[in-house]
């Protein structure tokens, strides 16, 4: 037995976190499971949005804790150090959904020489997308010096390119423009890349954002127009609409659904970066449609039905090249070990503090 280390948060009062001991058994796996050691991983506005809907969405339930207790899901990597499932060797490197951990222990099923998904029972229930592992080494296209723009970017990338497919493929609800909120935020770069490349004409790209971040944004060139929060009022109301938001902050929410009324075409609720302001006028009072979850795992499904598996992560490669070298320009990567260093970064992350241009690349191996 060896130890290990775990990061944990209250679930209803996510500034109270811990590190907790872990005890490692390598040699006490189960038949068919592989213990990983959890190399890195990113920490974004994302992870907090997994922790804010915590409950709601299950998200908690991937890496079970003590009573009251989560582990925060991020994206990273991992390598194999003992196996005793067939087809997954020892020193495989995997890229997949992982707790704020030193280790994780899976149950590989349905393995290929791309990856295998977890099997482990408490998973089965949850959304199939954050329980498949991607094999490095069966990538022709991975590059180690790549691999922090993956765990920062990739997964926010895919639902940008999820809510791009499904904005065109409703004719963006008769709307001429899309506001994003949380404009700096990592989604909203993406999508705000894809509407601009690929969309000419068909709409225009607003962000939303405060004046802090106004430069950086207005520097991306993915934008046509930059406004800030306290300026929402002096939008053109006459212009059909659709708001993709980010930010899940109600009192901005409101102010934009009262500003464009029925000029309001689609509402869609992705994110929670102001997670501490999502109070304000219930979804029922607001003039214009009714917002809408967009949940990315559900029209995942969608698209594999539509496109077969296969073509629907051909189609997400071919943007995710033509995003990758402006997005590594972008962001200066911030790297932190150990595990006070890491519950620095988490609240540095959580309290709204990391500036836009800044990516935490973390781990708890010190």
């Amino acid at each position: 037995m060896s130890g290990g280390v775990g990061f944990v948060v209250q679930k209803d009062n996510l500034r109270e976190s811990k590190i907790e001991d872990v005890s490692i058994d390598a040699g006490g796996l189960a038949s068919g499971e592989v213990l990983l050691k959890v190399e890195k991983f990113a920490l974004t506005a994302n992870n907090i949005t997994y922790a804010v809907f915590g409950e709601a969405m299950r998200y908690w339930h991937f890496f079970p804790a003590e009573e009251g207790w989560g582990r925060v899901p991020v994206w990273g990597f991992g390598d194999v150090i003992a196996s005793k499932a067939d087809g997954v060797p020892l020193g495989t490197r995997v890229y997949g959904y992982f707790p704020m951990s030193t280790h994780l222990t899976v149950t590989p099923d349905k393995i290929t020489e791309r990856g295998f998904v977890d099997a482990a029972p408490h998973r089965a229930p949850l959304p199939p997308v954050y329980n498949q592992y991607s094999v490095v080494s069966a990538d022709p296209n991975h590059r180690a010096e790549h691999e922090d723009a993956i765990m920062l970017f990739r997964p926010l990338f895919t639902t940008s390119f999820l809510i791009d497919d499904f904005l065109d493929d409703n004719g963006f609800f008769g709307a001429t423009k899309v506001i994003l909120s949380s404009a700096s935020s990592k989604t909203s770069l993406g999508l705000a890349f894809l509407l601009h490349e690929n969309r000419k004409g068909k709409c225009t790209v607003t962000g939303l954002t405060s004046p802090s971040n106004t430069g950086f944004v207005n520097d991306l060139g993915c934008y046509d127009e930059v406004v800030t929060y306290d300026a929402i009022q002096d939008m053109d109301a006459s212009e059909p609409v659709v708001f993709v938001d980010m930010a899940g902050n109600g009192k901005v929410l409101s102010t934009l659904h009262h500003h464009y009324k029925d000029n309001m075409k689609y509402s869609c609720l992705v994110g929670g970066t102001h997670w501490e302001n999502r109070g304000g006028a219930g979804r029922e009072s607001l003039p214009g449609p009714e917002p809408t979850l967009f949940f990315a795992p559900d029209y995942v499904v969608k698209r594999n039905k539509d496109w077969t598996p296969a073509g629907f992560q051909q189609r997400v490669d071919q943007a995710w090249d033509q995003f990758l070298t402006p997005a590594q320009k972008w962001i200066h990567v911030e790297y932190a070990r150990g595990a006070q260093q890491v519950e620095k970064a988490y609240r540095h992350v959580l309290d709204g503090d990391a500036k836009p241009d800044e990516g935490h690349i973390l781990s708890l191996w010190d």
